[in-house]
């Protein structure tokens, strides 16, 4: 062959590309071509990947990028003309890895230097970045096309000729493309001629954008999504020609009979350009230790003051495990590593910021307990160091490290003090077009109904890593619609073409690389959408690549529990240390078998308080494998460790060496550690080598699993295993427990994780128990930006009997604050409050003392940011019931006290007297404007201020009276429709039949095609609020019962959404005072009734209404309803005559349940 693809765009080129790596590669191969180059849009995002697919597949990977060039300077970020003159194209392409670092540099550069629209480079970079690098002239969109398409020939030889200059004669070409455009034609005659008389060589490439012909329909619906548009739309972004596939080096041929050289060249270039790519080579950063020290010393000298620290009395097993483990670290080189993360966890803690007890596997290691990077005593609770490090399969240690949530970012800001901005950067993700949001986008740009598209949508199962392909074997109904209806199956092959192409990027939420040099040396960077520095390659590639990466991980709870303690200490008066409170408090564990766990981490969702009211926990050991077994799979293991916890008499085990190993968790294999165990004690596994089994079963490899059985069961000799028949188990058994194993690994869970997070339930738990109040104020805290969990959080106290207490300006803080048992709300979780206006009231008040009165308050606050805005506020949310008045006196006259204060401040600015200096105090308060006799707001205006204000009720709820007649006749709250953290869904579930009930706060009317109206109406209750869709057929019938404040109950259907609330289809409407009542009254015995009959029917009959009665004799235990005509109206006139006459115990109003209207 002497042809190769050399502007080749992959599906990094974001939503401009729909070439898969892998499909291009294989298409190449299929070709005969023996190289192929990748030149996305002036990113290298897709160069790691292709670079293995291609070297798998045994063809020359050519690494580049089609960077954008400015016109003038990278740093000039002025509007020029149009669109297309703010930058050119050009291809680069790396000869060799000098080449491959200045590429690097370059595109690294155009982000953090000259981004404008576009990452741009300029001519001074070219210059100084050039040697190793072969350039290309580009499409039409580069400047030597450019200038020729506007007649501007001598410009544009002007121009091949400077970037021959810099890149040096024979590493600059002239590049020939055909798609089919005239333009072309013109520019490729002029760049034939340009070629004779400046020598420069030509190429000639395709500029590829997909890799079949026939992709070009899903293309173009690509280039929809990333324009906005549809393909019906005329003015748009398109492909002329549709010709940017893969072609062979016969098409070529055809296009470019006049330039056959020009092909040759492709080949010369890509065999001119060799670049390898070091993998697995660790480039960790050095730690500066103190003079006179190594890094190994140092590392010694602190693991040895934190054993003694950690355990008394110091074991010679434990100076054993130690000694074992340093070894390790040493012999694999990370040394520096856990120096480094000691560093700046002690940073954390030196300066107060909270630090999770550990995650991941690194809780195994008694060196990072040590070191105080985790605080779960690995001996205790049997946590095995070869799940972090093995020494048998040399890998990055991953330690990721929990920080108090507000404050994770200084610890950030200190590693990039101290390693130095260059060497420190976050960590890019790529969001995918996945199967459900590829439908639903597809869906759009074709234009297709949104009912249509999302019924599709839906039929793919969610479950992790679902494809499209894997749902039509799943479901057959989607099958059955893609075989029978020919708009499905267009809809699904277009989505499936798109399927797995990368989207946007974004920042991954806690990853951080810490490099040995300048981070562009190994990866180049780009910009996350705030502007911070990002690596252009995600987690794993950078793994490989042998950089460190570190998650510092916010973790909101942290922050309660820190604030929590800060509360509880100043309530008590007393020291609390979270950290020594005892683990097996017996009222705590009980208090968690209760499933009351709201709040507290891990065991809050509904599922998680059912499995704990069962498993009622005993011992830190229970909640730490409620966590593990809480998922998808072992869940089916639940009722067996249940059954096992209560009747231990019952547990069995094969052979006698797994009771220590199972104990535990009740003959249960619940941890992947457990696996490890298990083969080391039965077999003679090392823990290395158990570690590599265990991963083997986790990741279902089958032949490794196969080949390890034999090993297992009869040992291997070569090897060193003794195997399980050589330690006196039968083979039968020894196959038993193995199976079970593979049963069991599939779904065990990191012991290590589940223990460091166990910790931390149980510290919320305590606390909760201990101090339920603060807790509950720090918990509302760390959720004062979400209104809606403040008010799930607010039921959660009238549960438990605390009272909310409306915002004071002299008793409230910023945060939500304790006030004599009950919760005070937090001055910032009132609206249009900022911070620094609750600092100054806070200031002031501490030093001038509490405010005596609305003209006190404004007169020492005035000049202080607080305005007209900020006084209404507080009025309305309640800050000011303290200072002796109600908030509608205090709405009629704080404009007139704003305007004398104001009137008084400007006579003492310009030194006039007033009239006020000539009195004493006592006279003073004679001018002070009065209280308008004007009374309070009704209950409902009242409350529906302080929603406004502060996004939640605050004294109340307006459905607090109704609320027995809403709990009986609802079948879900609000709450059941928003997502559950630990199952990604809400609990209902698509297409369910529901009740809700409440009042409705908003209301949206909009008109469909055939402009009918309908209405999208937010419902909120006790608990939260949830969407609610009214059809037009259904909002024309029940629109008169659909206003706003109106309180309903609605039945209807549930409509499952990706990755948002569910929302309820609305099918009937029932408000809430047609709910019917009935009156029960008892009669003794039916003797008593049958003589009362007549003078009871005189009594009901003053009574006319839908409610009605019913006659109870006790004797007999007999119910008699009376008929239709002696329905009453229940109102308190009649009540209290009935009452009068048969006593208070002997007549009961019962609400009806909606269901039985029907």
């Amino acid at each position: 062959m002497s042809f190769a693809h050399l502007h080749v765009h992959t599906e990094y080129s974001l939503l401009d590309g729909s070439n898969k790596i892998k499909e291009c590669i294989s298409r190449v191969k299929e070709l005969g071509m023996d190289s192929v180059a990748i030149t996305d849009h002036g990113v290298m995002y897709g160069v790691i990947d292709f670079y293995k697919a291609a070297k798998a597949a045994g063809i020359k990977p050519v690494l580049g990028c089609e960077v954008y060039v400015a016109p003038g300077s990278r740093f000039d970020k002025e509007a020029r003309g149009n669109s297309e003159s703010r930058y050119y194209h050009l291809v680069l392409l790396a000869e060799n890895d000098t080449g491959y670092h200045n590429l690097m540099k370059l595109v690294s550069r155009g982000f953090t230097e000259g981004y404008y629209y576009k990452p741009r480079v300029d001519m001074e970079l070219l210059q100084e970045f050039h040697e190793g690098i072969i350039a290309l002239s580009a499409c039409l969109a580069g400047e030597v096309a450019r200038n020729i398409v506007q007649g501007l020939y001598e410009e544009a030889k002007e121009a091949a000729l400077r970037y021959e200059k810099i890149f040096g004669k024979g590493n600059f070409f002239l590049e020939l493309q055909d798609h089919g455009m005239s333009q072309q034609q013109m520019v490729n005659q002029a760049l034939v001629r340009m070629s004779r008389e400046t020598g420069i060589q030509l190429v000639a490439t395709n500029d590829v954008h997909y890799t079949y012909a026939d992709d070009v329909k899903p293309h173009d619906i690509l280039l929809c999504l990333q324009t906005g548009k549809k393909l019906a739309d005329e003015d748009r972004m398109r492909y002329e020609g549709g010709q940017y596939y893969i072609k062979s080096e016969e098409e070529m041929r055809e296009l470019f009979p006049y330039a056959l050289e020009a092909l040759e060249n492709t080949q010369k270039i890509a065999d001119r350009c060799n670049v390898e790519i070091e993998f697995g080579v660790t480039k960790l950063p050095k730690y500066d230790v103190p003079e006179g020290y190594t890094s190994w010393e140092y590392l010694n000298e602190l693991c040895h003051k934190g054993l003694e620290e950690r355990y008394s009395p110091v074991t010679e097993e434990l100076k054993e495990r130690l000694k074992y483990e340093l070894s390790v670290i040493h012999d694999m080189g990370y040394v520096d590593y856990f120096l480094i993360v000691w560093d700046f966890i002690k940073y954390a803690r030196d300066n107060d910021i909270m630090v999770g007890p550990g995650r991941g596997s690194a809780a195994g290691s008694i060196v990072a307990y040590c070191l105080g990077i985790t605080s779960i005593d690995p001996i205790r609770y049997q946590l095995l160091f070869e799940r972090f490090l093995n020494p048998e399969r040399v890998s990055m240690p991953d330690i990721d490290v929990d920080f108090c949530f507000e404050r994770r970012q200084e610890v950030i800001d200190y590693v990039v003090r101290k390693y130095g901005p260059d060497r420190v950067v976050q960590i890019v993700t790529f969001g995918t077009l996945a199967a459900r949001g590829v439908l639903r986008d597809v869906g759009r740009v074709m234009d297709l109904p949104y009912a249509f598209v999302d019924t599709i949508a839906k039929m793919v199962p969610t479950e992790l890593n679902i494809t499209l392909d894997k749902a039509l074997a799943m479901n057959p109904e989607l099958k059955k619609l893609y075989e029978e209806d020919s708009q499905v199956r267009e809809l699904v092959d277009m989505s499936k073409r798109l399927e797995g192409l990368p989207r946007h990027t974004s920042m991954h939420a806690a990853g951080v690389v810490i490099s040995q040099k300048a981070v562009d040396e190994y990866v180049p960077l780009s910009l996350g959408s705030d502007g911070s520095v990002t690596t252009q390659f995600t987690m794993t590639t950078l793994e490989e690549l042998g950089l460190l990466k570190m998650d510092f991980l916010g973790l909101r709870t942290l922050t309660v529990i820190q604030n929590a303690v800060e509360l509880a200490q100043k309530s008590t008066g007393k020291e609390i240390d979270i950290h020594s409170i005892d683990y097996n408090d017996k009222e705590v564990l009980d208090s968690i078998g209760t499933g009351k766990t709201d709040g507290v981490f891990q065991l809050e969702s509904t599922g998680m308080k059912g499995f704990m009211k069962e498993l009622k926990p005993q011992s830190l050991e229970d909640i730490i494998a409620g966590i593990s077994l809480y998922r998808p799979g072992p869940m089916d293991f639940i009722p067996q460790y249940i059954r096992g916890k209560n009747n231990p008499e019952l547990i069995t085990y094969d052979c006698p060496q797994l009771e220590p190993i199972l104990a535990p968790t009740y003959g249960c294999i619940v941890y992947q550690e457990q696996v490890m165990q298990i083969v080391r004690d039965l077999a003679g596994y090392t823990l290395g080598r158990s570690d590599l089994l265990r991963r083997a079963m986790s990741k279902k490899k089958g032949d490794v699993m196969q080949k390890e059985r034999q090993n297992f069961v009869y040992g291997n000799p070569e090897e060193g295993v003794p195997g399980c028949v050589n330690n006196g188990i039968d083979e039968k058994t020894a196959n038993k427990i193995y199976d079970e194993m593979i049963d069991f690994a599939k779904y065990a869970f990191n012991k290590s994780h589940a223990a460091a997070y166990a910790v931390v339930s149980y510290q919320t738990a305590w606390l909760k128990y201990y101090y339920p109040v603060e807790f509950m104020a720090a918990l509302m805290t760390s959720v004062i930006e979400n209104p809606s969990k403040v008010a799930e959080y607010i039921y959660s106290c009238r549960q438990m009997g605390i009272d909310i207490l409306p915002p004071d300006i002299n008793k409230g803080e910023g945060n939500f604050s304790v006030d004599g048992g009950n919760i005070r709300y937090g001055l910032a979780a009132i609206k249009s409050i900022g911070k620094p206006v609750i600092h100054s009231i806070i200031e002031e008040r501490e030093q001038n003392g509490l405010f005596r009165s609305l003209k006190d308050f404004i007169e020492r606050m005035s000049g202080k940011d607080v305005n007209r805005r900020t006084i209404e506020t507080c009025i309305t949310a309640g800050a000011f019931d303290g200072l002796g008045g109600t908030r509608r006196q205090f709405m009629a006259i704080y404009v007139q006290i704003l305007d004398q204060v104001n009137q008084e401040r400007k006579y003492s600015m310009t030194g006039q007297m007033s009239l006020f200096d000539l009195v004493d105090d006592e006279q003073k308060k004679e001018f002070d404007i009065p209280l308008p006799d004007v009374g309070e707001y009704d209950k409902e205006t009242k409350l529906a201020f302080e929603k406004e204000v502060s996004g939640v009720y605050l004294t109340g709820h307006p459905l607090e009276d109704y609320e027995e007649k809403w709990k009986k006749n609802i079948s879900r709250t609000t709450l059941d429709f928003q997502i559950d953290d630990s199952t990604g869904r809400s609990k209902v579930r698509d297409g369910a039949s529901e009740t809700v009930g409440g009042m409705i706060t908003a209301k949206t009317i909009k008109h469909t095609k055939n402009n009918k109206m309908m209405a999208f109406l937010t419902l909120e209750d006790l608990a939260g609020t949830v969407e609610i869709v009214v059809f037009p057929r259904d909002y024309e019938k029940y629109q008169r019962m659909l206003r706003q404040d109106d309180k309903v109950f609605i039945r209807g259907r549930v409509s499952e959404e990706d990755d948002a609330p569910s929302k309820l289809i609305c099918e009937s409407v029932v408000p809430f005072e047609q709910t019917k009542k009935e009156l029960w009254i008892q009669y003794k015995d039916k003797a008593s009734y049958m003589e009362d009959e007549e003078h009871l029917f005189d009594m009901l009959r003053a009574s006319d209404g839908d409610d009605s009665v019913v006659i109870y004799c006790r004797a007999e235990k007999a119910v008699k309803r009376l008929p239709a005509g002696k329905n009453i109206y229940i109102e308190p006139g009649i009540l209290s005559r009935l009452t009068n006459y048969f006593g208070e115990s002997c007549v009961k109003v019962v609400e009806k349940p909606i269901e039985s209207i029907r």
